[in-house]
């Protein structure tokens, strides 16, 4: 399999005509080997647009759905950022391409090695892989100019959120528990408050361990 090929159809007839035009992005996610970061037999379906199960509840997101996600974070050269359930650690390779420094969490001891083996591997230099718990982020790197969480969350924690900086801006897509469809949602803290607006429709799978809480019905 030509994976060049793959990578370059999979920008022009996914990303592009879904209403992605930030060149940054774009030029990330055809530069990266997208293979790379799965394991061997699932290679052949890395540029596939739907979600690709890593196990232990991580998933390779839909091109689509990250490129949009990063595109609305509006991430520049300066900006530090946190990846949230990094998996593979694609989505972290991804923000290294546009952002200056990247921290990774992720809570799975296999994927923590595995990111950063890859990583290592293509060069990828500005990217820390830590192991930690994923809703409480990573505050002593903090405060991030962008958060990406990797998944479906059913709520955002006040953790992650109290890690962006002046404005900073989190990423990511809300579903219910009962819901098979999300919206993501871009939240961005501007004179010390944090405003949430709805951007799209996202169906990816459920990041783990960020279940609403519970509340009070009359």
């Amino acid at each position: 399999m030509d994976y060049a090929i793959a990578r370059h159809n999979m920008v022009e007839g996914q990303i592009r005509p879904n209403k992605v035009t930030d060149q940054l992005v774009i030029q990330a996610m055809e530069s990266l080997p997208r293979e790379q970061f799965l394991p061997k037999h699932l290679r052949g379906i890395a540029y596939t647009d739907e979600d690709i199960s890593l196990g232990d509840g991580r998933w390779l997101m839909e091109p689509v759905v990250l490129a949009r996600l990063l595109q609305a974070a509006d991430i520049d050269s300066n900006d530090i950022a946190l990846d949230v359930g990094c998996g593979s650690g694609y989505e972290a390779a991804v923000l290294a391409k546009i952002a200056s420094t990247v921290v990774a969490v992720e809570t799975d001891a296999d994927f923590v090695k595995s990111a950063t083996t890859v990583l290592n591997d293509l060069g990828i230099d500005n990217v820390a892989v830590m192991d930690a718990d994923l809703t409480d982020g990573y505050p002593a790197q903090g405060p991030y100019n962008v958060i990406l969480i990797n998944g479906a969350v059913e709520a955002i924690p006040a953790s992650l959120l109290d890690q962006l900086a002046e404005g900073g801006r989190l990423v990511a897509v809300v579903r219910s528990a009962t819901s098979p469809l999300g919206t993501a949602v871009l939240c961005t803290r501007q004179n010390g408050v944090v405003g949430e607006r709805a951007l799209f429709d996202a169906n990816v799978p459920v990041l783990p361990g960020f279940a609403a809480p519970p509340r009070f019905v009359f």
